[in-house]
C-alpha cells in the first residue's frame, strides 16, 4: 500500500461536476494497494497514518497527530501511486491490484477508520475525479507500507 498524505486547510472531490466529499482541516490522502498487498497490513498502515504528528502544536512543532486537531480525513482511491517508473516514458502498473480486489481494500480501510471515530469523506472508487485542496505548509508525506514491514524487521 502507499498513500500520499497531505495536511490541508480544505480540500474536496468532485465526479461530473458534483461535489462527493469535503472536509475544512485535516488529511486528504491518496491511496494506493499493490498485488503484494494484504488484509492484515491495512489496520498497521492506516495506524502509522493517524498517528503521525503532522500538526502544528501552541509552539508551531509539528507535534499533534489527526485526533488531536480535526479527525478529517479525504479519503481518495488513486491506482497510478502502484505505477512503475523505472523503464521508459510510459508507467507501468503491473504492480496495482486488480480493481476488484483493491475496491475491497479501500472499503475496509474506510470502514476501519470510521470504527477507529474518524469522519471520512470519500471520492468513487474508480471514478475520473476532479481535487481541490489548500495544503496547509505545504505539508506532504508519503507512507509505503514496504517500508513499515522493514521498520518492524528491524525491531
Amino acid at each position: 500500500m502507499k498513500a500520499v498524505i497531505q495536511r490541508v486547510r480544505d480540500a474536496f472531490v468532485s465526479v461530473d461536476g458534483e461535489v462527493k466529499g469535503s472536509i475544512t482541516h485535516g488529511l486528504l490522502v491518496y491511496y494506493s494497494v499493490e498485488s503484494t498487498d494484504t488484509f492484515e497490513m491495512i489496520s498497521p498502515f492506516l495506524d502509522k497514518l493517524v498517528r503521525l504528528r503532522i500538526f502544528e502544536d501552541e509552539r508551531d512543532k509539528m507535534n499533534l497527530s489527526l485526533d488531536k486537531i480535526s479527525k478529517e480525513i479525504l479519503f481518495i482511491s488513486q491506482f497510478t501511486l502502484a505505477a512503475n517508473l523505472d523503464r521508459g516514458n510510459r508507467p507501468d502498473f503491473a504492480n496495482a491490484m486488480a480493481p476488484q480486489e483493491a475496491l475491497r481494500f479501500y472499503q475496509e480501510a474506510i470502514k476501519i477508520l470510521k470504527d477507529w471515530g474518524y469522519t471520512v469523506s470519500c471520492g468513487v472508487f474508480g471514478a475520473h475525479m476532479q481535487v481541490s485542496y489548500i495544503n496547509d505548509g505545504p505539508v506532504t508525506f508519503i507512507l509505503d507500507s514496504k517500508d513499515l514491514a522493514r521498520f518492524r524487521k528491524r525491531n
